[in-house]
């Protein structure tokens, strides 16, 4: 039988804590939770924060999963309850609009594309599967953006400096993006024309289910006029929410 590491046990047991918490969490609560000497928990997460397994809010003086931990969760990501659930949702709102889509989760301040439905004869897109956005900047993460606590927003996006722009457009500063959540809540939807990719735009919708911060999208080509994107965009989200629900 194997000998037990304990430094190895517990970066697990902090990386399964952190995944199931819906908002970043302080080091004194999850040292408590998991019985931790205070210590050895900043000790640990400052260890796991170098390798990216974790991410460090100092603002908030709080801690969340990393970018390297969905990476090495990445080969499974095509059989998680999500992505398997909100496949065929997706495909069949690319035939309906003939554009083409896309599901993302939030990881941090980052968009991270978890599937992408290719229209036919479509152009290919910066959204690949893997790839991680600004959430401020696309239309798929102000959706899930304007779904979250004010408190973890702030933590996210604490002053100017957490802004960044692709194409010189976009909010830069914690007063403009919260204008822009509050609109996106009272619509029910998020847009973005240019943001992220010059000549395209997007609409999205977030996914409501439980601790899932995800959302889906559709993005297409600003000199083509389309029609009712957003309500197909919000049925699908509903639909895959219904879905994750059961």
């Amino acid at each position: 039988m194997a000998r037990p590491v304990p430094a190895a046990t517990a970066a697990l047991r902090v990386l399964r804590f952190l995944s199931s918490q819906p908002v970043p969490v302080s080091a004194t609560r999850m040292a408590a939770a998991l019985d931790l000497p205070r210590s050895s928990a900043y000790h640990l997460l400052a260890t796991m924060a170098e390798e990216d397994f974790v991410i460090h809010y100092p603002d908030d003086r709080t801690w969340g999963i990393g970018i390297a931990a969905w990476e090495v969760g990445h080969g499974f990501a095509r059989q998680e309850p999500l992505a398997r659930l909100a496949r065929i949702p997706l495909a069949r709102l690319v035939d309906r609009v003939g554009q083409s889509a896309h599901l993302v989760v939030l990881h941090g301040a980052d968009v991270l594309y978890v599937i992408e439905e290719r229209a036919p004869g479509r152009p290919p897109l910066v959204t690949d599967v893997g790839v991680r956005l600004p959430a401020h900047l696309t239309a798929s993460g102000r959706a899930i953006l304007a779904s979250l606590p004010a408190a973890q927003v702030r933590a996210l996006y604490p002053h100017k400096d957490a802004f960044v722009s692709r194409t010189g457009a976009g909010p830069r500063s914690p007063s403009e993006l919260r204008r822009l959540l509050s609109a996106t809540r009272q619509r029910g939807f998020a847009t973005e024309d240019g943001e992220v990719t010059a000549g395209f735009a997007s609409v999205a919708a977030p996914i409501s289910a439980g601790t899932i911060h995800a959302s889906v999208a559709v993005t297409w080509e600003t000199r083509a006029a389309v029609d009712g994107l957003s309500a197909a965009v919000a049925d699908t989200a509903r639909e895959i929410s219904r879905r994750l629900r059961r």
